[in-house]
């Protein structure tokens, strides 16, 4: 029997990282006194995420060859994550990204310290390292658009998408836009519009909607892209509004006592493509499945707000069970 490690149903590929959260909540940059890392980056939280839900996954990556490199990789590894793609770069140090918080657990990205956010191992994904083997079996392909921001990691985006085609991979495109990663914004619309041009799903926040669609609804998002299937439209607690095949509508989130945002949307998209390597097409065919898979995403995204961290938070399938069941009593 072939391992579920070694093929996995999902690839994950971009940043991976430590969230560098402010011990203070509610404290601007300068006031903060202390932070504490958390492992983070969003491609690696969805496969983190997929795997503590059932789901096999594969991270594609590069890190530094230091102490938190060996850090991230050893937790990927013992959270059941195949690594066998991740590269490490010779000099370039691994990614750690600052995090204030408001009183209400909202996260605000504060920097990178006092190195550029191009001088990162992340930046050097190499195109030419992307193994054709993990496509093979694989069901979907999650990406953000972090790593557009970089020449280098701009290829092996354009490397996977084109390996997906071959291999009949779905892909999913989480928009999770960040300024600050960039240094220069002007090519930012054109660049994201081509990637999404090639996505079967798109997920965005309503922020994100209204900035690059001018809409909030995910069918007027849908009609702009002739190959998507699926656009998800997430607001924190008041859930998703959907477009999935033929079914359209939006389910309320779960009022949750909140301590840290950081990696919910992550652990959001996991759950939904968690969803999809369960339901298959059916989720873009019946209406009760397509609001079965949001209210589970809905569920796994709100469990991950009420502890710190990202990966640290995120739930198991038992655990959501759980949670479903308590607000179905």
């Amino acid at each position: 029997m072939k391992s579920l490690v070694n093929h996995p149903k999902v690839i994950c590929l971009g940043e991976i990282l430590f969230d560098c959260i402010a011990d203070q909540p509610g404290q601007e940059l300068m006031q903060v006194k202390s932070w504490t890392p958390y492992p983070g980056g969003a491609p690696a939280n969805v496969a983190c995420g997929l795997t503590k839900l059932g789901t096999s996954a594969a991270f594609i990556g590069c890190v530094g060859r230091d102490h938190l490199g060996d850090q991230l990789i050893q937790l990927l590894e013992k959270t059941g994550v195949n690594v066998t793609a991740i590269q490490r770069h010779f000099f370039a140090p691994t990614r750690q990204v600052y995090v204030t918080r408001s009183g209400s657990g909202e996260r605000y990205f504060a920097g990178f310290g006092e190195i550029s956010t191009d001088q990162f191992a992340d930046t050097q994904l190499n195109s030419q390292q992307i193994p054709e083997s993990l496509f093979i079996e694989a069901e979907y392909l999650v990406t953000g658009t972090l790593e557009l921001a970089y020449s280098q990691s701009r290829q092996a985006i354009h490397k996977a998408l084109e390996l997906a085609k071959i291999h009949q991979v779905r892909v999913l495109i989480d928009i999770n836009w960040r300024p600050l990663f960039w240094l220069n914004l002007e090519p930012v619309a054109a660049l994201i519009d081509h990637l999404l041009q090639q996505a079967d799903f798109i997920k965005c926040s309503t922020q994100e909607a209204q900035w690059l669609f001018k809409t909030e609804d995910p069918q007027e998002i849908a009609q702009k892209f002739p190959k998507v299937s699926g656009v998800l439209v997430t607001e924190a607690e008041k859930g998703c509004k959907y477009y999935l095949g033929d079914n359209i509508g939006q389910i309320n989130g779960f009022k949750v006592k909140v301590e840290d945002t950081t990696g919910a949307g992550d652990s959001f998209v996991a759950a939904f493509v968690h969803q999809c390597c369960l339901k298959g097409d059916r989720l873009l065919q019946d209406p009760k499945v397509a609001e079965q898979a949001i209210r589970y995403a809905n569920a796994v995204g709100a469990i991950t707000t009420t502890k710190l961290g990202a990966i640290s938070a995120q739930p198991s399938a038992k655990e959501v069970d759980g949670f479903l069941a308590f607000f179905e009593y």
